[in-house]
C-alpha cells in the first residue's frame, strides 16, 4: 500500500470519488461519464498546482517516501548485469551500504549506494539507511578495486546520516568517513553520484566526493536533517518546516549553489510512482558522462574533481 502524504490527501479524495462514480455507473447502469471527466480534470489540475508549489519541507517528505526506488533495485534496473559484493574484510557486511560490479551498455562499472528499507522489518535490518563504519569501509574496498582496474564508479546517496551509536564510534566511524573523503579525492577514475532520496551530512558525502553530482527532482542534500537543525537552532524539532527553508536543501537550491551538476526530472507525484522510467533517465545520464570521460586522461579526471570541491563556498568581499 502506498503511503499518502498529508498534502496529497485532497488529490486522493478526488480520485477515490472518481472510483466510486465509476463503480456506481457500472453497477447501476447510470451515465456519469461527464461528471467523471469533470472531476478527473479537476484532480489533474489540483495535482499540478500542488506539485508545482511544494515547500522545502514537503519535498523532504517525498524524499523520505518509503516507496522511493532504492539503490539495489536501481542497480538491477540500470545494469544489464549486476553482481553484488559484500563485506569490508575486517568486521562484517553492513546492509546499510550495498554495492557490486555491473555492466551498462557494455561498460563495466562499480556501483555503491545507501540502502533503506520499504517497511519496518527491512528498515530495522538496513538500520534505516544509516551506515556503520564497516559500511563505509566496504564502499572504500569496492572503490579501491575500481581504481586498481580502471573501472568508473557510480554511487547512489540516500541516508539521514551515518549511524551515531556507541558501537559505530568505538569502531571508528569518523575515521572511516574521513578516509573515504581522502581516498575518493585522489582517485583517477570518474565518479558519478546521484542523490536519490535523502542526502544527509557526512554520511552522504562519504560516498559523494564525485566528478558529477546529480539530484533527483524531489531529493534533498544537506549538512544536517531539518529536525536536527531545528533542535539545535530553535530548541524545537517541530520547527523543521522553518529549518528546511533556511537550509537550502532542495535540488533547485543545491543547483543554484553550484554543488549539483544537474537535476533528473521525476514523474508527477515523485519517482515512487514510476521506477522504470526514472531508471532509464539515470542510465542515459550515466552513459553520456562515461562516454565523455573516456576522452579525458586519468590525472585530468582527478584534477577536475579537486577543482570542483575547491570552488564550493567561494565568496566575494
Amino acid at each position: 500500500m502506498t503511503k499518502i502524504l498529508e498534502f496529497e490527501k485532497p488529490i486522493v479524495e478526488l480520485y477515490e470519488k472518481i472510483e466510486q462514480l465509476k463503480a456506481l455507473s457500472k453497477s447501476g447502469n447510470i451515465e456519469l461519464e461527464k461528471e467523471i471527466q469533470r472531476i478527473e480534470k479537476r484532480a489533474k489540475k489540483l495535482k499540478m498546482d500542488i506539485y508545482s508549489n511544494l515547500s522545502p519541507h514537503q519535498i523532504v517528505q517525498i524524499a523520505r517516501h518509503p516507496n522511493r526506488p532504492d539503490s539495489s533495485s536501481l542497480f538491477r534496473l540500470i545494469c544489464e548485469k549486476f553482481i553484488p559484493l559484500h563485506g569490508d574484510r575486517q568486521f562484517r557486511d553492513d546492509p546499510s551500504i550495498v554495492g557490486g560490479i555491473g555492466t551498462i551498455k557494455g561498460q563495466r562499472v562499480i556501483l555503491i549506494g545507501h540502502q533503506k528499507g520499504h517497511d519496518t522489518k527491512e528498515n530495522i535490518y538496513r538500520n534505516f539507511g544509516m551506515p556503520h563504519p564497516e559500511g563505509y569501509r566496504k564502499a572504500l574496498r569496492l572503490m579501491e578495486m575500481a581504481q586498481k582496474f580502471s573501472i568508473p564508479i557510480v554511487t547512489f546517496i540516500d541516508t539521514p546520516g551515518a549511524y551515531p551509536g556507541l558501537g559505530a564510534e568505538e569502531r571508528g566511524q569518523a575515521e572511516a568517513i574521513a578516509r573515504n573523503l581522502r581516498e575518493m579525492s585522489s582517485m583517477t577514475v570518474p565518479i558519478i553520484s546521484f542523490v536519490i532520496g535523502e542526502g544527509g551530512s557526512g554520511g552522504a558525502l562519504a560516498i559523494g566526493v564525485s566528478n558529477k553530482l546529480y539530484m533527483l527532482e524531489y531529493s534533498v542534500y544537506s549538512v544536517i536533517s531539518p529536525e536536527g537543525c531545528a533542535s539545535i537552532l530553535f530548541r524545537d524539532a517541530k520547527k523543521a518546516d522553518e529549518a528546511s527553508k533556511s537550509l537550502k536543501i532542495t535540488s533547485v537550491d543545491v543547483m543554484g549553489l553550484g554543488i549539483a551538476d544537474g537535476v533528473i526530472p521525476e514523474p508527477m507525484g515523485g519517482s515512487h510512482n514510476d521506477w522504470k522510467n526514472l531508471s532509464k533517465d539515470m542510465k542515459k545520464q550515466i552513459v553520456s558522462d562515461l562516454k565523455n570521460y573516456k576522452l579525458i586522461k586519468p590525472e585530468a579526471i582527478r584534477q577536475e574533481r579537486y577543482k570542483k570541491f575547491r570552488e564550493m563556498g567561494e565568496f566575494q568581499v
